[in-house]
């Protein structure tokens, strides 16, 4: 087996974070790529805006502030962690976190995913994320348990 770009698809709580061991010693034993994915949340789903405010302006500034946040943890988590790894990756895509991940999947092509089952501080429930793409995805799923 050769292991070249692995997928770690996280919403960077605590319980995702759990796969980054996995990740790392992967990435490390087969001098693999690490592409690291983290989803933003589609605000309009949820009705962002309140009262006379301007719900696209709101949007954008929810959206906005969550791209920096993410960023800044992103960067941190890969100077952190990920420093020994020969090649890492970061990635931010909006919407639906299953359908991105496996869109993700599709255009990358990771020789294997390694994800947690479930996240705690997250938008969504990540255990079902996780089955949904061990189940559609193309590639292997290494689903680490919360």
């Amino acid at each position: 087996m050769e292991i070249r770009k692995i997928l770690w698809p996280t919403d960077l709580s605590e319980n995702a974070a759990r796969a980054l061991p996995y990740v790392t010693s992967t990435a490390e034993k087969y001098q693999a790529e690490i592409h690291i994915l983290y989803v933003l949340k589609e605000y309009l789903e949820f009705g962002a805006a309140y009262g006379d405010t301007d719900p696209q302006a709101d949007y954008e500034r929810m959206r906005q502030w969550e791209k920096e946040t993410a960023e800044k943890r992103l960067d941190e988590l890969c100077e952190k962690f990920l420093s020994s790894c020969p090649l890492f990756f970061r990635h931010i895509a909006v919407g639906d976190p299953a359908k991105k991940i496996i869109a993700f999947m599709e255009e990358i092509e990771p020789d294997i995913v390694i994800m947690a089952s479930r996240g705690t501080e997250s938008h969504f429930n990540f255990g079902s994320v996780a089955e949904r793409v061990m189940k559609c995805g193309k590639a292997p799923v290494l689903i680490v348990p919360a």
